[in-house]
């Protein structure tokens, strides 16, 4: 599959949040590029396996197949930068909604 280590935690971190409220997250690479695709990151929230749900997606098989970026982009849930010309690792934030 496609997909770097930022878009597969992502993933993960979706799949076991699930039905959980008010919780936010992303994770991107600070060089801009995450793996070999073309996005930074990706992001999620309540809604993120409510979306994959209506498009008939299943995020299990995704996650399975390491395929995270093409999960990502089908529901347009990545994070595009330009590269940065800098690399101080990823950076991950979570936001918990009182």
């Amino acid at each position: 599959g496609k997909g770097g280590r930022n878009t597969e935690f992502m993933l993960s971190m979706a799949i076991n949040l699930d039905k959980m409220k008010g919780i936010s997250a992303l994770a991107i690479d600070t060089d801009g590029i995450d793996g070999i695709e073309d996005n930074a990151g990706a992001y999620i929230s309540e809604n993120t396996l409510n979306k994959a749900v209506l498009s008939n997606k299943n995020p299990e098989n995704y996650l399975s197949n390491n395929d995270s970026y093409t999960f990502f982009k089908s529901i347009d849930d990545l994070i595009y930068t330009s590269p940065t010309l800098t690399n101080v690792n990823d950076f991950r934030a979570v936001l918990i909604e009182p």
